[in-house]
């Protein structure tokens, strides 16, 4: 008889298990629970569809629901699961019949913190996730005049820029001194917040949201510098692991509330798997607990989670965390560790800091982009880096994550090969340039 492999999720976690399961086991009876109405469909892309660069949701729908017919799925669109009893190794569903599974994948994802805030539950807030609700939320933005972005992380910084190109009087409203405080460094973030006050955005920094003002819809955002009238508010929580399922069934959560996996996304029940915003890995450097990742890295466990859950023990490696995103007219990006988050935990690092260009000088345009890169004193290993440019960004990071797990030192990246081509790379490549000031820095030059 055929395995049944369940999978709760049908975001990257859940769908990159699924299709990996069918993979190594293509016998085996694969059910996916989704309370959605989409599965594999990429939410990142949401604030570009809003702010015009892409021009339809249809985009960000990777393959039709026919498709996952075809390759034999079973996929339950806007269910709930209710409960998972590992007694019975079923999954319950209210209204229906339990479904059995032999091994199980949970891909449960996030939920945003829901911020203790007067008004919390007044129309016109706007959490930026599910793309139906963005579709309608599409629409509502065609009538706003003013609005509020509530927090400055990853998705307010990308939803401040998005509107303020759909041409909507945007206020980024946030209790830091500069924007995504708790990730970037402010010299990162100090172009971005430039490039927003030249497109119209007004940044209020050092300022707290007090409460949202309105009978049944907001009207306005009282913070401590004031009230701001809007027509809607983007709030930018943070996210935290949807685990509710897991824990009310007694498997283990750690620290960060995350799902304990280990390196083959196994968690502390036997043939029950887990991927994604509600798990946590261990991150490179420190060993310290991490989630909350990019839907890169929920793909990746995915895959290993599904391939397990099917028979095949993949492993997942401890992560180094490449990120980016675009804020105003630029690419910010680091891996792992900054300057103000190293200072934060206490962290001793060796720094070397360059000012580079993309392509060639005398290359039409070209882009300035500023490396930042964290060693280990002594060892002189990579352990971080921070990013801003015109371009380029992404590519480094990648690069960088990779050199911090291969235990990269300043001495290699320093005199590293790199293309020299005047349309796509410049003489000297800013990373090196980077990691030769570091070493400078370290009295090892």
């Amino acid at each position: 008889m055929a395995n049944t492999i369940v999978v709760i999720g049908g975001s990257a976690a859940g769908m990159g298990a699924a299709g990996a399961a069918k993979q190594v086991d293509p016998d085996a009876r694969v059910v996916v629970f989704t309370e959605l109405q989409d599965v594999a469909y990429s939410p990142c892309g949401i604030p570009y569809v809003h702010g015009k660069e892409i021009d339809s949701f249809d985009r960000l729908i990777l393959l039709g629901k026919e498709h996952y017919e075809a390759q034999g799925f079973d996929i339950r669109y806007e269910t709930v699961v209710s409960a998972i009893n590992l007694v019975d190794r079923t999954v319950e569903v209210p209204g229906q019949p339990a479904v059995r599974f032999d091994r199980l994948v949970i891909g449960t994802g996030f939920e945003y913190e829901r911020p203790d805030i007067p008004g919390i539950d007044l129309d016109g807030l706007y959490y930026v996730r599910d793309i139906r609700a963005a579709q309608r939320w599409d629409e509502t933005l065609d009538t706003v005049k003013r609005a509020v972005i509530a927090g400055a992380q990853p998705i307010g910084v990308e939803m401040a820029t998005a509107l303020a190109q759909r041409g909507i009087e945007t206020h980024l409203v946030d209790p830091h001194p500069w924007a995504m405080a708790e990730i970037a460094d402010p010299d990162i973030m100090a172009p971005v917040e430039d490039s927003w006050r030249e497109m119209g955005v007004h940044v209020h920094l050092n300022t707290e949201v007090k409460a949202f003002l309105g009978t049944e819809r907001v009207h306005a955002v009282a913070t401590s510098d004031g009230d701001i009238p809007v027509d809607m508010v983007v709030i930018g929580a943070k996210k935290r692991p949807n685990n509710h399922l897991a824990a009310q069934a007694g498997i283990k959560l750690g620290s960060t509330g995350g799902i304990i996996v280990d390196e083959h996304m196994q968690t502390s029940v036997p043939g029950v798997f887990a991927a994604g915003d509600c798990v946590e890995v261990p991150q490179g450097t420190t060993g310290v607990p991490v989630q909350g990742l990019s839907g890169s890295h929920a793909y990746a466990q995915g895959k290993v989670a599904g391939s397990g859950a099917a028979g095949k023990l993949r492993s997942y490696s401890p992560v180094y965390v490449p990120w980016g995103l675009v804020g105003g007219k630029w690419m910010v990006g680091g891996v792992s560790f900054g300057e103000a988050l190293a200072g934060a935990l206490g962290l001793p690092f060796v720094l070397g800091v360059a000012e580079g260009i993309s392509r060639a000088r005398y290359y039409p345009d070209f882009k300035k982009i500023r490396v930042k890169l964290l060693a280990e004193p002594g060892t002189l290993k990579l352990i971080g880096a921070q990013l801003v440019g015109g371009e380029g960004v992404k590519e480094r990071c990648d690069f960088l994550a990779m050199a911090a797990r291969k235990g990269l030192t300043l001495h290699d990246i320093a005199w590293m090969e790199n293309v020299y081509s005047p349309a796509i790379g410049a003489l000297n490549e800013p990373m090196a340039l980077a990691a030769q000031n570091g070493l400078a820095a370290a009295g090892q030059a």
